[in-house]
């Protein structure tokens, strides 16, 4: 469970990570109830337009934020991105001591935590495989958001404390402080022990166009990109549940802070167990979506702030199952040229989500009640599982059959696995949720300067060889010293399946 800790590197990186995200978790509470209780007069809405600003640059910079990711040093990279943080938190711990603090301040810097943060997130997440490697990349991620989720569970219940103790401002100031502990972690790791990837060459607009084009061409990340698109917006708006729900049941920003340390405990679960599995699986992905609807519909019923509280644990456990499986499905399945571009849009889609959702979901609070929030999440998980469930259907033909060797027994059959006493000599079994690979057309032959992309052993991949065995794979134009791919067809995604003859 803990093989990435093995590295020098990485365990640097975990114990400066997790210090900066406690400091994080403690900030994100204190603007959130700045916003709602001391700027405001319990304003859902305010709330939501700040998540809207905060994760709105996502979605504006995913194309320069994905160039970026793939081109350049990424442990210089976050040197200058968690800096900036710094600099920023500072900012406003000021500006609230001071007594100068307005709604449009809070605004403002939410808007430019957002556009930092849209540089950091692709960077930070692929820079995960320069410190362990390719074959620890899951552990690894499934790691970061142990260290993540620990962060959650003391960073809020931390922050209410210290709100009615010494005020919201220093809380700003002492969250600028622990970015030291991250920044020292990168000054210190071992740079020659690093397992540095491929850097992309070539023109931006060319290499922006090819990270649009590899995810466009798997129809598997499509589906999970829609997934998280629907629970990011809908689903995972936990500021304002959290806060709306406190306020609803009479209770302070101790209550509200401990809201989210609880929830945390779900998610610390979730993560752990990650980090437990060797591949990441698409159906955890999509059972993890339906989870999710069922949680939020228990809370949303609960009598009372401590039930609630408990049933918390539920929804953080099914909304960092899904997260963190899908997160290294993404990174594993795609290759090291372009998984920085990948990773970009992956984080676009999450975190650009939220304007989307973020303002309907704080309306909705202020129209029908704190409880609606919930509701809204449950039918954003049962419309997420619907997604998965369609596409299983269609795309890879998921049936409940009869067996015939059986007039009671029905049977589970797809494209890789067929009626039982059906298959042919040809057949090669496929896995209901294995990878698609990129591959070229059949009928092109198969360029000796290119180099094959690896595609990970994940989801059935022991019962699937024809998930890995890709006779003619290429790198995307990027890769160096490769002729940059122009043809169309070149980065076609194809599925593979038995032939019926």
């Amino acid at each position: 469970m803990f093989r990435s800790l093995s590295s020098f590197n990485y365990r640097l990186w975990f114990v400066g990570a997790l210090v900066s995200n406690v400091g994080a978790w403690m900030q994100a509470t204190t603007q959130d109830w700045v916003v709602l209780v001391d700027l405001t007069d319990n304003d859902a809405l305010a709330v939501g337009t700040t998540m809207a600003l905060q994760f709105g640059p996502q979605l504006l910079m995913v194309p320069i934020s994905g160039y970026i990711a793939d081109h350049f040093d990424r442990r210089k990279i976050l040197m200058f991105t968690q800096t900036s943080l710094m600099l920023l938190a500072v900012g406003l711990g000021v500006l609230l001591l001071s007594g100068y603090a307005q709604l449009w301040h809070v605004f403002v810097f939410a808007f430019l935590l957002g556009v930092v943060n849209s540089i950091d997130m692709p960077a930070r997440q692929v820079f995960v495989s320069d410190l362990v490697g390719e074959k620890d990349v899951v552990n690894a991620v499934s790691l970061n958001s142990a260290s993540f989720n620990t962060a959650r569970l003391i960073g809020p219940a931390v922050a209410g404390i210290l709100i009615a103790l010494i005020g919201s401002g220093w809380v700003f100031l002492i969250n600028a402080a622990s970015f030291l502990a991250v920044l020292c972690a990168l000054f210190m790791l071992r740079v020659d022990e690093l397992h540095k990837s491929p850097r992309a060459t070539g023109s931006p607009l060319k290499n922006i166009v090819e990270g649009f084009r590899y995810v466009s061409a798997r129809p598997d990340l499509t589906v999970i990109f829609i997934i998280v698109f629907i629970m990011g917006a809908f689903g995972m708006n936990f500021p304002i549940v959290a806060s709306t729900m406190a306020v609803e049941f009479g209770r302070g920003a101790g209550e509200y802070g401990a809201l989210s340390s609880i929830l945390a405990v779900g998610s610390l679960t979730g993560a752990l167990m990650a980090a437990r599995r060797a591949r990441p699986q698409m159906r955890v992905v999509i059972v993890a979506a339906g989870f999710f609807g069922v949680a939020s519909t228990i809370s949303g019923v609960m009598p009372s702030y401590w039930l609630f509280a408990v049933s918390l644990i539920l929804v953080g456990f099914s909304t960092v199952t899904l997260l963190t499986t899908a997160n290294s499905f993404v990174q594993t399945t795609s290759s090291s040229i372009i998984r920085g571009r990948v990773m970009a849009l992956y984080g676009a889609i999450l975190m650009g989500s939220t304007p989307v959702g973020a303002p309907i979901v704080g309306w909705v609070a202020n129209v029908f009640g704190a409880r609606w929030t919930l509701g809204v999440g449950a039918m954003a998980g049962f419309a997420a599982l619907a997604v998965g469930l369609g596409w299983l259907v269609v795309a890879r033909k998921l049936r409940l059959r009869r067996d015939p060797r059986s007039r009671w027994r029905l049977v589970v059959t797809h494209y890789g696995r067929p009626l039982p006493g059906t298959e042919t000599a040809s057949f090669t079994p496929l896995g209901l949720t294995s990878p698609i690979a990129v591959v070229r057309d059949e009928a092109e032959s198969a360029r000796p300067d290119t180099k094959p992309i690896p595609v990970a052993a994940t989801d059935d991949a022991e019962d699937c060889p024809e998930a890995r065995r890709i006779p003619n794979a290429g790198s995307p134009a990027s890769a160096p010293q490769a002729i940059p791919v122009s043809e169309p067809e070149a980065l076609t995604g194809q599925l593979r399946l038995p032939r019926d003859d």
